[in-house]
């Protein structure tokens, strides 16, 4: 008796949540063929993140190698403006960069089944199957289609038009750089830490990452900076985004287009309001990156044979770090579901099930810790800065899960 044909999958979308549920189903017996839009190898540029546990756990479980993962850290400190020390905390994670992670699934998804510069057009679906239609002209057949393909994702919003992001009232300043060029003083009082200074309303915070090419010697390793500050979207968000030749970028704006008078009107900020370590710090930065935080909040994630999932699905505000470790417990329950039921649709709906409330909570979640920094808040939203943005929360809730699990 022939063997029964492998179900087939289309990916749209080529970064973590896409490698993730992509390396899951084929695990599971899925024929998968991911598309990616950009040409060119995707690069997580200025991008450090925590490695939680439980993404490292879903690396392990497809044989993916973690022992040298990322930075390991024991403690978490606070500095004031004068630079001295309020508060310690121990807090063990892994921190690691964008491109370590990548890297990781990456190489170990088959290059033949990996497919650049292939933008989804549209997808039209029955109860036999789905077609993906591509910007090259190609239409592909399947039985699942997933959308992996992030905040600007194709496959939402031919699903789901109304749902845009949604502007959280501040934007991060970030920027990696190299341990080489630490100051001795700064490197032995910051490098081995996450660390904090808050100015009022403000959050400025430091951590080591791994160098480039994965590079985790000492020495070799980067330093990832984020400072978020609040910007009135109407106002000090479109100055912020409008480059030298007069054009506002909409959700973000590449690096060298960044003006000169917002650059240098972060460093004079800088030296009047971080601590003089940070200061340092900040000096050293050549090409800083400007990132507005959003939220994104879909109220389905199954629509027939088509799912969505990662940040395609759920952006929360990096706070609760989550956005990796989200895309791989969604990715996990998506290839659970489906190893579970027989019927695509059926299982989606019991995926969607499992996964919705779970990233409700996560975003509701990165909204209470990231309120303090808005430019403008209601009522409510004053009353969650309360209760989150002291010394004492910021040190132990950022970045931590607990939440979830409790």
């Amino acid at each position: 008796m022939p063997e029964a044909k492998a179900r087939r999958a289309i990916i749209v979308g080529g970064s973590m949540s896409g490698l993730l549920s992509g390396l899951l189903l084929q695990r599971a017996g899925w024929a998968v063929d991911i598309y990616e839009r950009v040409e060119t190898e995707l690069s997580g540029r200025g991008a450090g993140i925590v490695a939680q546990q439980e993404l490292i756990a879903r690396l392990r479980k497809l044989g993916l190698a973690t022992d040298e993962l990322g930075v390991q850290i024991t403690t978490r400190k606070i500095i004031d403006a004068e630079g001295r020390l309020t508060h310690e905390y121990g807090c063990p994670q892994v921190l690691t960069a964008w491109e370590r992670v990548y890297r990781l699934l990456r190489d170990a998804f088959p290059v033949a089944h990996y497919h650049r510069g292939r933008g989804l057009v549209k997808f039209t679906q029955n109860s036999d199957g789905v077609r993906a239609h591509f910007s090259d002209g190609e239409t592909v057949d399947a039985d699942l289609l997933v959308g992996a393909d992030g905040l600007r994702s194709t496959v939402r919003q031919q699903c789901l038009s109304d749902v845009t992001p949604r502007y959280a009232g501040y934007s991060a300043w970030r920027a990696l750089i190299a341990e080489r060029d630490f100051p001795a003083d700064v490197h032995r009082e910051l490098f081995e830490f996450m660390t904090f200074s808050l100015p009022p309303g403000e959050q400025f915070l430091g951590y080591p990452v791994a160098g480039p090419d994965n590079d985790l010697r000492a020495g070799h390793r980067r330093y990832n900076v984020v400072w978020y500050r609040p910007a009135d979207e109407a106002t000090k968000l479109q100055w912020l985004l409008t480059d030298e030749r007069g054009v506002t970028h909409t959700i973000s704006i590449p690096p060298p287009l960044i003006r000169r008078e917002a650059i240098a009107e972060m460093r004079a900020d800088a030296e009047r309001l971080v601590a003089p370590q940070f200061r340092k710090i900040v000096r050293l930065i050549a090409e800083p990156i400007l990132q507005p935080i959003y939220d994104l909040e879909s109220p389905r994630m199954s629509f027939g044979r088509v799912a969505i999932l990662g940040d395609a699905a759920f952006v929360a505000r990096p706070h609760v770090a989550a956005g990796v470790s989200k895309a791989a417990d969604d990715a996990a329950a998506l290839a659970g579901a489906l190893q579970s039921e027989e019927n695509v649709e059926a299982a989606l709906v019991h995926y969607e099930a499992t996964r919705l409330p779970e990233n409700c909570r996560i975003i509701e979640r990165a909204r209470h810790l990231g309120a303090y920094l808005q430019a403008t808040r209601t009522q409510e939203e004053q009353a969650r800065a309360g209760r989150h943005s002291t010394d004492a929360a910021v040190i132990a809730e950022t970045a931590v899960l607990d939440f979830l699990y409790t």
